[in-house]
């Protein structure tokens, strides 16, 4: 590496070096047939951009997870971690009538602010994230109808695990900014 605005681009896949890791090493990859039905399909590929998520913050420490991009943003990996948390308890506050959970990390934009470089606070915001998607996972099966309308601005459930889907991949691609400029990482 050149210096520290400049990294040298690398990945570990050696069968199409384009990619983030070969075909037989992802765990996003299925051998079997494509799911059935509409509401499979649509959990599938939440599961596999929560995955990719997953994988592009592997192998890196809590400095690493917390570096911010370009300034002035905020913007860490760390930080999508953070924020994917706060945004399963938000699309879960959609499906109530009663009073929303409050947000986990506070403030606007503690989510991505508070992201910083301490294993306790990376532990914990895994741990975050993976109680906050299950108790959103729990919530929407309970509701098997894709256009059955929730809660007090009548949400269909279609619409909900769309916008999951949505939110999801966009911060997977800024996650494959941020893991560039971190150690020159690239992939599909």
């Amino acid at each position: 590496m050149s210096d520290d605005r400049t990294r040298e681009r690398w990945t570990r896949a050696t069968v199409y070096p384009d990619m983030w890791t070969d075909p037989d090493d992802d765990p996003r990859e299925n051998d079997g047939p494509s799911p059935e039905g509409e509401a499979a399909t649509l959990l599938d590929y939440l599961t596999s951009y929560r995955m990719t998520l997953r994988m592009k913050c592997e192998g890196l420490d809590a400095e690493q997870l917390a570096r911010r991009s370009v300034p002035p943003s905020t913007m860490s990996l760390l930080g999508l971690v953070r924020h994917l948390a706060e945004v399963e308890r938000d699309w879960r506050n959609w499906l109530t009538d009663g009073e929303p959970e409050p947000k986990i990390y506070g403030v606007r934009d503690a989510d991505f602010d508070g992201a910083v470089a301490d294993p306790a606070v990376v532990a914990a915001s895994y741990a975050d994230l993976e109680r906050e998607q299950a108790a959103t996972d729990a919530v929407l099966a309970a509701h098997p109808d894709l256009g059955e309308r929730v809660g007090k601005d009548e949400v269909a459930i279609r619409d909900l695990l769309v916008h999951r889907i949505e939110e999801y991949a966009r911060h997977c691609g800024h996650a494959d900014l941020l893991r560039e400029c971190v150690d020159g990482r690239v992939g599909q």
